[in-house]
């Protein structure tokens, strides 16, 4: 049944965390120390992969992207999710959510294909070495960013586009940020064709870049087993095993999120979700690249004026 109080609503309250409003100063901390780590981190790579020459490659490339992209999407949930536990301010215009909501869709999504293309660059280093430069040279490199970028900015607008023509009858947002489904929730009109366009984009975004990256990584180890080697096999394997971790935990989170039936998990599972890829997953990505990878951990060695060992 439609409800008929159809006043513009110009504010919403997010209510997120309300179920732990006594470990709030806990989640707090713990929360701002991990925000800390993840700046630090992708700020960290960053610089070292523009500084040292010798990660000058597609791979480095892509990583640095990644670092870039996740930084900002920290930037736009983070900052406000951490004032509105200390009670500072836990309301937010329409025009902040919908802003909040393209930007977190945007580098979301950039991320989901900056994984893809990552997978595609390992792709070609291990099963076509030979023609590695002449394939993944600059343009070829800047041009998958792009189209990364691109595809992020298109569905973003769709689906802010989609959700905020909706609308509004109620302002507890039940999330600590504008998400698709916790403001869908809000509408005083039906919202299954909106949900439908949710699901359609989702398996677009997600299914089909993880059925590229497995693709990818069947392919990958089909040649690293064909090997003669013991030292290039492990060697083959090191290269790919920091890639291959993100890629789990990325799509992995976001896929429970966005493509589990709406009503299955209970608020608070929803944002233990929503916290796994929020906070978790962009942390990660600088802390497997940097204890994984031995390159990077050479390269951050000279920087602080080590010798790497």
């Amino acid at each position: 049944m439609e409800k008929e109080n159809h006043t513009l609503i110009m504010e919403f309250i997010f209510q997120g965390f309300s179920s732990f409003h006594e470990h709030r100063l806990t989640l707090f901390a713990v929360f701002l120390v991990l925000y800390a780590f993840t700046l630090a981190g992708n700020v960290i790579i960053v610089t070292i992969i523009r500084t040292d020459r010798h990660l000058h490659t597609p791979m480095y490339f892509f990583l640095s992207m990644l670092s870039t992209s996740e930084t900002v999407y920290t930037l736009v949930i983070l900052p406000r999710m951490l004032s509105s536990l200390v009670g500072m301010n836990q309301s937010i215009s329409r025009a902040g959510c919908a802003t909040q909501m393209f930007f977190f869709v945007t580098f979301g999504i950039t991320n989901c294909f900056l994984l893809t293309a990552m997978g595609y660059d390992r792709y070609v280093a291990i099963c076509n070495p030979l023609r590695y430069s002449v394939i993944m040279n600059k343009r070829e490199c800047f041009q998958l960013v792009g189209g990364a970028c691109s595809i992020g900015l298109v569905v973003a607008t769709t689906q802010v586009t989609s959700v905020f023509r909706l609308p509004f009858c109620a302002t507890k947002v039940a999330h600590f940020f504008c998400d698709i489904r916790p403001v869908m929730k809000l509408s005083c009109i039906d919202t299954t064709i909106n949900e439908i366009l949710t699901v359609i984009i989702s398996v677009l975004v997600l299914v089909v870049p993880m059925g590229l990256v497995f693709i990818s990584y069947v392919l990958i180890i089909s040649s690293i087993l064909k090997i003669a080697s013991a030292e290039g096999r492990k060697k083959a394997f090191a290269t790919c095993a920091s890639h291959l971790t993100v890629v789990i935990v990325h799509y992995g989170c976001a896929s429970i999120a966005y493509l589990k039936p709406k009503s299955e998990n209970t608020r608070d599972q929803d944002q233990l979700i929503s916290v796994t890829y929020t906070v978790i997953t962009p942390l990660l990505n600088p802390v497997v690249y940097t204890l994984r990878n031995k390159e990077v951990k050479d390269a951050l060695l000279w920087a602080m004026g080590r010798n790497p060992s």
